[in-house]
């Protein structure tokens, strides 16, 4: 059978830890193309190993995830991609919204992208030094939901980012940042190698189609 050999585009969505935080702002931020080192964002480092993927940051910082749902339509459907890339819910944690209130907004995305025949790629919320154990708990509790729905549902794939990007030993901890709050520049490549593999399938998939 032909490969199907049609341009490839992925949407990243998500909130600080999508945009490149706080090295890089991301287009949204800083229209038209973002401004910063652009090597602070895990899209730069997939488009850099896939030159043939279009990769497009559609982070803003400071987000929670019913925020992050609500330009879904614009910043998703409109672009009609290949897959999605949906980290959200770390600002969620730190304004003190439940679990519940996150885990309610991603299954809404993941059944929109689902509708729309769009392979969802589900990101884990990375860590960030100054959370308490009882956020870190409501992270963990939302992370562990989204391994379960991977397995639940085959339309999604599950990627632990938070593990990518934490410190040896201690998964509360980032490995390496300059803020303590969002992974540095090396944290952000780590994320780009976590996420490849599941974005590299989904590719194949289509292009074998």
């Amino acid at each position: 059978m032909a490969r199907n050999t049609r341009p490839i585009v992925i949407v990243a969505l998500g909130d600080s830890t999508t945009a490149g935080t706080p090295q890089f702002k991301s287009p949204l931020e800083a229209p038209p193309n973002g401004a910063g080192n652009p090597e602070s964002q895990f899209s730069h480092w997939l488009m850099r190993q896939h030159p043939a993927w279009t990769v497009l940051n559609r982070g803003v910082d400071g987000e929670r995830s019913d925020e992050i749902a609500g330009r879904f339509n614009r910043d998703v459907l409109a672009a009609r991609p290949a897959a999605v890339i949906i980290i959200a819910g770390v600002n969620d944690v730190y304004q003190g919204r439940p679990a519940s209130h996150v885990t309610t907004q991603l299954r809404a995305m993941y059944d929109r992208a689902s509708a729309a025949g769009i392979a969802i790629v589900a990101g884990t919320i990375v860590p960030y030094d100054t959370a308490t154990a009882e956020q870190n708990d409501r992270m963990r509790t939302i992370n562990a939901w989204i391994a379960a729905e991977a397995v639940r549902d085959h339309r999604i794939s599950a990627v632990n980012t938070r593990a990518a990007v934490a410190a040896p030993g201690q998964p509360d901890r980032l490995a390496s940042s300059p803020d303590g709050l969002h992974p540095d520049v090396s944290g952000y490549r780590r994320m780009a190698e976590a996420l490849e593999p599941q974005l590299r399938r989904v590719v194949d998939s289509l292009q074998s189609s």
